[in-house]
């Protein structure tokens, strides 16, 4: 089943953002500035949590001259705007891929997953949320059927699943993409997203891809980050960690963000490793709702508004 089954409709060093807590939800602002020569803003403003979410409440990135903050409320996705399925790429890549069946966008997303791999819940949840915001969204199995368990050690298991094995299966599934979109008539650059691991990948990628296929990227807590090949990534991509995350250092995502003007970075300074995509207090479901719409709104930007 492809995409045809759904219809298709400055020189100084970049800022870096620190999440305030949960106590001043209402007064923390992010201000992302210099992306493709326009101003961003993006303002996050008190948010619903997993048990009332009859409405969100969200924001439109304005760009023009002047910074300018717009806010609209959204109905709550619903199932009937994605069709969900899973798909083989050539002769043993399994995926999962959601479409918007409802204002499908016609850009495609690339998901990386953490560790757990792609039939996890965490990762197909988040995937299907994007395409109910009208993206086309490919997660792959990154891992051959063989994602990593919590009764395995996580430093054996990795020596099976290296970088260069990794960006085997996502230019595979990069050309799937794009001859999919070829067949309808589209030549809109991709998004990609990871988490965790998948979220070091994301850098390798982009470093590697050079603006080719993908127009920009997110990259939620990364772990072993090569930031040496991060100067080589010339498209917007965005940074999204905890403060509390060892598993991803604040020193190198500094470090990559200053020496790469195309990298921004939010840190959401009292979170933990893997607070975006599974939450587990109310409050950490608050900042994941936060997490999801600075990301929704780059996204758009770097996809939609500029193209």
């Amino acid at each position: 089943m492809g995409l045809g089954s759904a219809p298709v409709s400055s020189s100084s060093a970049p800022p870096i953002y620190y999440k305030l807590n949960h106590h001043h939800r209402q007064q923390f602002h992010v201000f992302v500035q210099k992306i493709q020569k326009q101003p961003f803003a993006v303002h996050t403003s008190s948010s619903s949590s997993s048990n009332n979410k009859n409405k969100l409440k969200s924001v439109i990135v304005s760009c023009s001259s002047q910074l300018k903050i717009e806010e609209r409320e959204e109905e709550e996705e619903t199932c009937e705007l994605v069709n969900g399925t899973e798909l083989t790429i050539g002769e043993n890549l399994r995926a999962h891929l959601f479409t918007a069946v409802k204002n499908n966008n016609a850009t495609g997303i690339l998901l990386l997953s953490d560790i757990f791999g792609f039939e996890d819940s965490s990762t197909t949840d988040f995937a299907y949320r994007l395409a109910c915001n009208g993206y086309n969204v490919l997660v792959p199995d990154l891992f051959n059927g063989d994602s990593w368990t919590k009764d395995r050690p996580v430093e054996e298991w990795i020596t099976k699943h290296s970088p260069e094995n990794i960006a085997k299966t996502v230019s595979a599934s990069a050309q799937w993409m794009l001859d999919e979109f070829a067949q309808l008539g589209i030549s809109n650059k991709f998004g990609i997203i990871g988490f965790c691991y998948g979220g070091g990948r994301v850098i390798d990628i982009l470093a590697q891809d050079k603006g080719a296929l993908f127009g920009c990227g997110v990259s939620f807590y990364g772990t072993r980050i090569d930031s040496s090949v991060a100067t080589q990534i010339n498209v917007p991509l965005l940074l999204i960690t905890g403060g509390n995350d060892p598993l991803c250092p604040i020193s190198i995502l500094e470090d990559i963000t200053n020496r790469n003007e195309e990298l921004k970075m939010v840190v959401f300074k009292e979170r933990a490793h893997g607070f975006a995509h599974r939450p587990q207090t109310p409050e950490e479901d608050a900042d994941a709702e936060e997490a999801f719409i600075i990301m929704r709104n780059w996204l758009s930007h770097g996809l939609l508004v500029n193209t």
